[in-house]
C-alpha cells in the first residue's frame, strides 16, 4: 500500500517478534448482565490477529471499550473469551496494561501467542488531548514500547482521533497498517481517486453535519455528479430552498443545532444546483400512521422518510450511477412504516452494478440487518473515520502511518 504512503503488514516480517496490535473492538453490552451484544468488530479484526499469530507473532492486544461514565465502560475480559471463540486459538486477557505482571506476561510470550491487555481507557493518559511530544513520553508508550519490535494500527475506526494508544506507538516503532485498516483505506481513497462517473452521494441522517461536510467536499472537489439528499439533511436543504416545512420541522432542526447549516445548503445549491437532488414529497406521521404528501404541501407533522415517488426518482439515479456512497437512513428506519426510503434505497445500491460503499453507522446497521452485507461492495466498520477521509479531513492514524513509513525508508 506504499501507493498511499504506509506500508502493511506485508511489509514486515513478524515471525519471533513481538508485535504489539492496536483494534477497535468498542461493542455493545448489556448494561444489567455485562455481556456482550454483538461481535461484529471482533469478527473483523480477528483475521488480523490470526495471520499475525500463524505468522509466528507474539500478538499483544491493545483496546477500548466505551468511555469514562457511560453505562457500558467495562474490562475486556469478556472480549478476549469472544476473540478466542472466533478465531479457535487461545487469548490470554491481562486486567492491567504496563504493570510488572504485564510486562512479565509480555517478556515470557512464545511465538504465536496472543494477549489482551486491559481497557486503554481506563489509563488517564488516554483520554485527553495530549500534544504528540506528550503522547511519547507517556508512560504508556515509554513502559510497553522498548518490550515490543513492530506497533500493527489495525483501529480504523478510531482512526480519526488523537489518542496516546492511536499515534504515540508509531511515533517510537516501526508502524503498518493491519488488514482492517488496509482495506478500509484502499476501498475508500479508491472511491476518492479512481470513481467512475456517474457518482452518486446518497447523503441523509440525522447527523446532519457529517453529510454536509461530505457533500461540500465531493462537489468542490468535483468527485460528485449528483448528490441525493435524505433525512435531516434534505429537510435542511428543503428550507434553504424556499419551501416551507412548518414550524415543526424547522424548529427541529433548529433544536438540533443545525439551523446555520441552512446558509450552508443555500450557498451550495446556489453553485451546484444542477447536481443535488432534493425530494418531491415525504413520508408524515399523522394518527399513528404514514401518509405521504408533496413538499409543497407539508402540514404542520413530523416527517420521517422520503415519500414514494421521491424513492422511485432516486433509485432511477442509484441503479444508473457507476459508483456509490451513501451515509445515514433515509428516514426514522425503526419504525416499519417509515423504513420504505431506507430499504428501498439500499435494495438499489445493492441492485446496482456500481462500486458501492457505506459510511458505516445506523445505514450500515440497516444494512445488515436486511442482510446486505454481502451485495454492498465495502460497509465501513468505522463511520466517524470514514465521514472524516471522505469530507476531506486527514486522518491522524493514517499520518501517523505515513510518517513511520517514511522514517525507515
Amino acid at each position: 500500500m506504499m501507493e498511499y504512503g504506509f506500508k502493511t503488514m506485508d511489509d514486515i516480517d513478524v515471525e519471533g517478534k513481538t508485535v504489539l496490535l492496536r483494534v477497535d473492538i468498542n461493542s455493545p453490552v448489556d448494561p444489567v448482565s455485562g455481556d456482550l451484544l454483538d461481535d461484529t468488530r471482533m469478527q473483523l479484526h480477528s483475521i488480523t490477529v490470526s495471520e499475525l499469530s500463524d505468522r509466528g507473532a507474539k500478538v499483544v492486544i491493545l483496546a477500548h471499550q466505551s468511555r469514562p461514565g457511560k453505562s457500558d465502560f467495562t474490562t475486556l475480559k469478556q472480549h478476549a473469551l469472544a476473540i478466542a471463540n472466533i478465531i479457535n486459538k487461545d487469548v490470554q486477557y491481562v486486567d492491567s496494561i504496563f504493570s510488572k505482571y504485564a510486562l512479565d506476561v509480555i517478556g515470557n510470550m512464545v511465538n504465536g501467542e496472543i494477549i489482551l491487555l486491559e481497557n486503554v481507557r481506563f489509563f488517564s493518559e488516554e483520554m485527553p488531548k495530549l500534544t504528540v511530544e506528550e503522547q511519547i513520553n507517556s508512560h504508556m508508550v515509554q513502559t510497553i514500547a522498548p518490550v515490543c519490535d513492530y506497533f500493527v494500527n489495525d483501529a480504523f475506526a478510531a482512526a480519526h482521533r488523537s489518542q496516546t494508544s492511536i499515534i504515540g506507538f508509531s511515533k517510537v516503532l516501526p508502524s503498518v497498517a493491519g488488514r482492517v485498516m488496509q482495506q478500509e483505506l484502499s476501498s475508500l481513497y479508491g472511491v476518492l481517486d479512481n470513481a467512475q462517473e456517474p457518482r452518486v452521494y446518497v447523503l441523509g441522517g440525522i447527523k446532519a453535519d457529517d453529510s454536509i461536510n461530505v457533500m461540500v467536499n465531493a462537489l468542490k472537489t468535483n468527485r460528485a455528479d449528483y448528490v441525493l439528499t435524505t433525512g435531516l439533511v434534505a429537510n435542511i436543504f428543503l428550507v434553504a430552498s424556499g419551501v416551507d416545512l412548518k414550524e415543526y420541522n424547522y424548529d427541529f432542526i433548529v433544536d438540533r443545532g443545525y439551523e446555520d447549516f441552512i446558509d450552508v445548503a443555500k450557498d451550495l445549491l446556489k453553485d451546484y444546483s444542477d447536481k443535488i437532488m432534493l425530494p418531491v414529497d415525504l413520508g408524515i406521521y399523522e394518527n399513528e400512521s404514514r401518509v405521504d404528501y408533496p413538499v409543497d404541501e407539508i402540514p404542520n407533522l413530523p416527517i420521517y422518510d422520503i415519500g414514494l415517488k421521491t424513492i422511485d426518482l432516486y433509485k432511477k439515479k442509484i441503479l444508473e450511477s457507476k459508483t456509490l456512497f451513501a451515509n445515514g437512513p433515509a428516514g426514522v428506519f425503526e419504525i416499519e412504516v417509515f423504513n420504505k426510503g431506507t430499504e428501498e434505497l439500499l435494495n438499489a445500491m445493492a441492485e446496482s452494478s456500481g462500486f458501492s460503499i457505506i459510511g458505516g453507522g445506523h445505514l450500515a446497521a440497516a444494512a445488515s440487518n436486511m442482510d446486505l452485507d454481502g451485495e454492498i461492495t465495502h460497509i465501513s466498520s468505522g463511520g466517524g473515520a470514514s465521514i472524516n477521509l471522505i469530507s476531506g479531513n486527514e486522518l491522524p492514524a493514517v499520518k501517523a502511518l505515513v510518517e513511520s513509513a517514511n522514517k525507515v525508508k
